[in-house]
């Protein structure tokens, strides 16, 4: 493997030396007329490729979340253990992490756009599968839109680099807003649509198929219409990126990115229970939940807008830590009383958080075929932490007899991640070949 420099960074964009190698010290970023100006797409064509990038993203969470609500009706229909049920949860997270290394082959391989054409096709067969009264048809259904959905998630931000440059965190945070989105619209709705309808859960899983071939149909164009890069660049991101994993900065954003995702599936996981034993009714703490994503919207649609124009990303890294933290600690002294001033503080919180995540991807990354890599490498990482989260703080509750316990595990765990959040914070760029 070609040795990159030693510490793995490079400014934010590197400057000229004359023709000597760059040296791996971090400087202030250039002005403007440092650097060369933003290409990217405009006018229609942004229009268009942008509207296509909320509806791949908005496709990205539902046919998963999905499952939550109907967990009771599948178990007593399919008469799945526990433990099945937990694996069919943890599966998707378990997909995001081991198959994201795939993703930068394939998009070198076959071009992003064809490559995210391709996971609306797998998210569209696996909600197919979930028609058929199977347990193993439901299991092999949500791998194939795992595996659609880890591909779509590494190569999307590489996108939003290599198109919307100068306007990445807007990008950034349409693209998060739609997962919550999708995500909250997941959660409210399915169990209404069922009842309404009188669908069985198979039925009633497979209709957010409808939103993948919706995105299919609009991202068709883009085959046809692929931004023009110069030969060279085509060269280059023919070639994978070598020295990543030596570099600290690259670490640092993929702690913040595994670190944040534990918390918010750990959480997500977990939040309804303690509201319920805590006296709550169980539909109440179901909407909670609901609630706390329709709040992480405006968290992750607002976070990267406002970042270097109000806030330092390092900053708004730590007000989101806060935010969580409040939230967690209300949990404990008065889950039911303030529940909603709690998922507030969680929602836009955990919204924020997610959306810092992406936007290191994109920001530290000086092309899209460092970001391509530099998000296989993050999210890898990052979600098979996260899949973890449910479990052990489910295993803390068991051997403790108590949530405080959780609770604090989770407060502990947001001081490293705004140590790695600082980090990844920098203006610097990660370096490899």
């Amino acid at each position: 493997m070609t040795r990159g420099p030693a510490s793995g960074i490079s400014p934010v964009p590197p400057r000229p030396t004359g023709g000597a190698t760059p040296t791996a010290t971090a400087t202030p970023t250039p002005t403007a007329g440092d650097a060369a100006p933003p290409t990217g797409a405009t006018g229609r064509r942004a229009l268009a490729l942008g509207l296509g990038v909320v509806l791949l993203a908005l496709n990205l969470r539902p046919a998963l979340v999905a499952v939550s609500p109907l967990v009771g009706t599948i178990r007593s229909d399919s008469g799945m253990s526990a433990a099945a049920t937990s694996l069919l949860t943890a599966l998707p997270l378990l997909c995001f992490g081991l198959l994201a290394p795939m993703a930068p082959r394939l998009g070198r391989r076959f071009g992003t756009e064809r490559s995210l054409l391709g996971t609306m096709v797998l998210i569209c067969l696996g909600t197919g599968l979930r028609l058929v009264d199977s347990v193993v048809a439901l299991f092999a259904g949500t791998v194939v839109i795992g595996a659609g959905i880890a591909v779509a998630n590494v190569l999307l931000p590489g996108l939003i680099k290599r198109d919307f440059p100068a306007r990445a965190g807007l990008m950034t945070g349409l693209y998060s807003m739609s997962l919550f989105g999708g995500a909250a619209l997941a959660a409210g709705i399915t169990v209404p649509v069922q009842q309404a309808a009188g669908l069985s859960w198979q039925a009633t899983l497979a209709c957010w198929g409808a939103l993948a071939v919706l995105a299919l149909v609009v991202w068709l164009p883009q085959l046809r219409r692929r931004t023009e890069v110069a030969a060279a660049a085509a060269r280059q991101a023919a070639h994978p990126v070598r020295g990543l994993w030596r570099s600290p900065l690259a670490w640092q954003v993929t702690g913040y990115m595994g670190l944040q995702s534990l918390s918010y599936y750990a959480a997500a996981a977990w939040l309804p229970t303690i509201l319920k034993d805590a006296g709550m009714d169980a539909g109440d703490a179901g909407w909670m939940l609901s609630f706390s994503s329709l709040l992480g919207i405006a968290g992750s649609f607002l976070a990267p807008v406002i970042v270097g124009r109000r806030l330092r990303a390092g900053t708004l890294a730590a007000l989101g830590a806060v935010l969580c933290a409040a939230g967690f600690v209300g949990m404990w002294a008065a889950p039911v009383g303030g529940a909603y001033l709690w998922m507030t503080l969680l929602g836009l919180g955990q919204g924020a958080a997610i959306s810092l995540a992406l936007l290191f991807i994109v920001q530290r990354a000086p092309d899209a075929r460092h970001t391509a890599q530099l998000s296989s490498m993050a999210q890898c990482f990052g979600y098979v932490l996260a899949a973890t989260g449910p479990a052990v703080l489910g295993a803390v509750h068991d051997a403790s007899g108590t949530w405080t316990v959780p609770l604090a595990v989770l407060l502990v765990l947001l001081v490293p991640q705004v140590a790695v959040g600082l980090g990844a914070a920098r203006p610097l760029h990660v370096a490899g070949r």
